[in-house]
């Protein structure tokens, strides 16, 4: 069935006139941005594909982990719209996290910091180490992505860190990577790593809070666990 063939009332574009956006499916929605069909399948159709690609894992949020080839391997999308389309999942990250950084500009706890990277970590099939640092009043300088890593390894050191830390005038700072894995239990080298950063910042002035490490829908926050 073509859009045109949908009833008026019950077409995605009309509705959002009519209604608003706020009262549209996922999929009417995606529909909506994607405009056209092809012969076999129209814009809901290749919207239902796309929000199907990551079932039963993520639904909507999915768009945001989507690659060109993942979302041209769908019929009826082409670079062109797959562009379009990772285009849009990147700007609604930068708004969320924009969003998420203006409601806690202070990160004193470790439940934050998780959120402010856990949609983009979480599915990452590599290692990512960040650095958040601080000023005086604890407001967030910058993040940092000091390495990425093999599928169980990162490769941050201490000095690179501190390269950094001493670069922006941080006083402070907080280490966070991801697990693969999904599982946020520290290793052994995770452990070591804390402490190693944790003596080296003693000795130059720049405090270590805290180590977030995240997993896919939770995380370990080493002070917490009476690990510095």
């Amino acid at each position: 069935m073509k859009i045109k063939d949908i009833p008026n009332d019950d077409r995605p574009y009309e509705r959002c006139l009519r209604e608003g956006p706020e009262k549209l499916s996922d999929v009417e929605l995606l529909s909506i941005i994607i405009r056209n069909g092809f012969k076999d399948s129209n814009s809901l159709d290749l919207a239902s594909h796309i929000l199907a690609l990551n079932y039963p894992k993520d639904g909507i949020l999915g768009l945001l982990h989507l690659t060109l080839p993942e979302l041209t391997s769908v019929k009826g999308i082409g670079v062109v719209k797959g562009i379009q389309l990772l285009c849009i999942g990147e700007l609604s990250r930068r708004i969320w996290k924009r969003k998420t950084r203006e409601k806690a500009l202070v990160f004193r706890d470790p439940g934050t910091v998780a959120e402010y990277f856990q949609e983009d970590m979480r599915h990452m099939e590599q290692e990512q180490f960040y650095i958040m640092l601080f000023n005086t009043r604890q407001m967030l300088i910058r993040d940092i992505l000091i390495s990425k890593g093999t599928v169980n390894a990162s490769l941050a050191t201490p000095r690179e860190i501190f390269i950094e830390a001493l670069r922006y005038q941080a006083v402070s700072l907080i280490l966070v990577h991801n697990h693969p894995s999904g599982d946020p239990e520290p290793s052994k080298d995770d452990i070591m790593l804390t402490r190693r950063v944790l003596e080296a910042g003693r000795v130059i002035g720049i405090a270590l809070q805290d180590h977030v490490v995240i997993g896919e829908y939770s995380y370990v926050s080493m002070k917490e666990r009476g690990l510095l």
